[in-house]
């Protein structure tokens, strides 16, 4: 007989250690909960994970990512709401700078944390949760409670989609200043789901590429240009509750508080870049490659006159005033692959992500008129796509992502 705990064993134990934790019991790692940013590594206070809005989403971006994907494979809708209960109470300890469970048990079972995390601060982890268009199908009964925003994305003009690197039942998004801390999180959500549900594709992020908080400098992507200089801000409620959060309008109730994740992977010819002139790239973007300012203006930050930025430029394109008022929250990062085994060429580029409360009348039409027009497209391709409902934070003990989708 296997000593290897059972399934429901696992799942127990995680939701139980995590309860102990946010009942206050967890003597283990309160000091590291607690750590202030004067610690070793520099790194802030934690996140908290319990809230109205899952964190992660209007959280001043971090500087690294780890994003997943997972197909459900169980159809026994149990398992399904045990899983993300076991994930739900995994992230608060995460998010705590705890393990997931014992490290130290029976010698001849797994520990239940994978333990690569250990002694790290958790550096501002947040962990959010969506769900795909599949998960709506007809294997759980939850057809009827797709929401109506939760589109199929359209194919835009000059995709080149991998479907292994696209699509998921659900999707997984670390985010935090220490690379090995996303990790873990997608290391142990993929082993809690075993049995239940498996990777389907995995990207790592460095660098954030977009300002989202008013505390910090707009970064810059992989062609060396600001880029997303006026994206929503954290600090701007205002803008957050009107472009952001999901409200009353949708027809899902389990929605509200919650909101739309894009995620886009988008491949930058970097080797064509890199030898165009200087007058061209920055013709492309519209700003100024050294100072981001746009064209006429001396500072990164000053009001763009969209007659004086050539039709086809990248910032044109985008504004807001060019699409109705419509603005998204961006959260993207850098992404290198290596080297393409066809060409020789680095795979590297933008993992886009951007988060909406509707992406009928935000990304979809925001990104038809950039795939029709914009100069940009000649040195980049997208390579991967996904659309997930995030549904609203977890509250309290006893809560998981989703629960109320559930019933």
């Amino acid at each position: 007989m296997s000593a290897e705990p059972s399934r429901r064993g696992f799942l127990g134990a995680a939701l139980g250690t995590a309860g102990v934790l946010a009942a206050g019991g967890g003597g283990y790692g309160v000091a590291r909960a607690t750590a202030s940013a004067s610690s070793p590594g520099g790194h802030a206070e934690p996140v908290p994970f319990y809230g109205e809005h899952q964190a992660g989403i209007a959280t001043p971006a971090q500087d690294r990512l780890a994003l997943a994907a997972f197909d459900v494979t169980s159809r026994d809708v149990q398992a399904l709401r045990a899983m993300l209960g076991a994930w739900s109470a995994a992230a608060a300890r995460m998010a705590a700078g705890e393990p997931v469970g014992p490290v130290e048990t029976v010698p001849q079972a797994p520990p239940i944390d994978t333990g690569e995390a250990l002694g790290l601060e958790p550096a501002r982890l947040t962990v959010t949760v969506g769900f795909g268009p599949s998960l709506f199908d007809n294997r759980f009964g939850l057809a009827a409670r797709r929401p109506a925003a939760l589109v199929d994305l359209p194919a835009f003009p000059g995709d080149v989609l991998d479907p292994n690197r696209s699509g998921g039942d659900l999707c997984v998004q670390a985010c935090s200043n220490d690379p090995q801390v996303t990790f873990h999180v997608i290391r142990n959500f993929a082993r809690i789901a075993r049995g239940t549900a498996v990777l389907r594709w995995t990207q790592l992020g460095f660098g954030r590429t977009s300002s989202t908080s008013s505390s910090q400098a707009t970064p810059r992507n992989l062609m060396g240009f600001k880029d997303g200089t006026n994206n929503i801000k954290a600090e701007n409620a205002e803008e957050v509750d009107r472009f952001v959060w999901v409200g009353g309008e949708t027809d899902q109730v389990w929605m509200r508080g919650g909101s739309y994740l894009v995620v886009r992977r988008i491949r930058m010819l970097i080797e064509s870049w890199d030898a165009d002139y200087l007058a061209d790239q920055e013709n492309v973007f519209g700003r100024r490659k050294e100072s981001g300012a746009p064209f006429t203006r001396a500072h990164e930050f000053d009001p763009v006159d969209l007659s004086k930025i050539p039709p086809d430029a990248h910032i044109r394109l985008a504004a807001p005033r060019a699409n109705g008022g419509q603005k998204i929250l961006r959260r993207g990062y850098s992404y290198t692959d290596g080297i393409d085994q066809v060409t020789g060429q680095l795979d590297a580029g933008l993992l886009f992500i951007a988060y909406q409360n509707d992406p009928r009348r935000q990304f979809v039409p925001i990104q038809q008129r950039l795939a029709a027009n914009d100069a940009l497209n000649e040195y980049i391709k997208h390579t991967g796509s996904g659309l997930f409902a995030v549904p609203p934070g977890v509250r309290e003990v006893g809560d998981w992502f989703g629960k109320a989708l559930f019933g």
